[in-house]
């Protein structure tokens, strides 16, 4: 008698372990899903950016209707150049934790949640923190014109 309820109480055990390590797995997936709104699209090999990127073109611009729209994501330390857009530009803050810094101005720690609104012509950079990954949509009106590239966000522009 001993001997079964010995057998019947590691197999409960067994039994319980294997459904809480199902519902952890079940929960992690759910939970990187539901973080996720959309694809990571393609690395990014402009030039424009340092570090790893990567774009998903959500809307590309035409005559129609001049506004892009594209998911970037940054790994850690990644960020664009310096650069302007002519007609403006908003970021939507999707995930993670970034930066934004206008020309002149301090840097602004960015949060899921997050809006900004670049204005016409003002240089700028964005990109991650330095330990995390951070992913907005843009949001673009090329009416007046691509956006204008500069130069690379120095190390000491980024850590300050």
């Amino acid at each position: 008698m001993k001997k079964i309820k010995l057998i019947s109480l590691t197999n409960i055990i067994i039994f319980i372990f294997t459904l809480n390590t199902f519902s952890a797995q079940t929960q992690n997936t759910y939970t990187m899903q539901r973080d996720t709104v959309f694809a990571k699209g393609e690395k990014i090999d402009t030039g424009n950016f340092t570090g790893i990127a990567y774009l998903n073109v959500l809307i590309a611009s035409d005559k129609e209707n001049p506004t892009a729209v594209g998911n970037v994501t940054f790994e850690p330390k990644a960020r664009t150049k310096w650069h302007l857009h002519p007609a403006g530009q908003i970021l939507l803050v999707t995930d993670g934790v970034g930066y934004y810094q206008e020309k002149g101005q301090p840097k602004k720690i960015l949060r899921k949640g997050d809006v900004i609104k670049c204005p016409a012509n003002v240089e700028h950079w964005h990109g991650a923190s330095a330990d995390t990954y951070f992913v907005q949509v843009a949001i673009t009106n090329n009416d007046k014109g691509n956006a204008v590239w500069l130069h690379a966000v120095s190390d000491e522009e980024y850590y300050k």
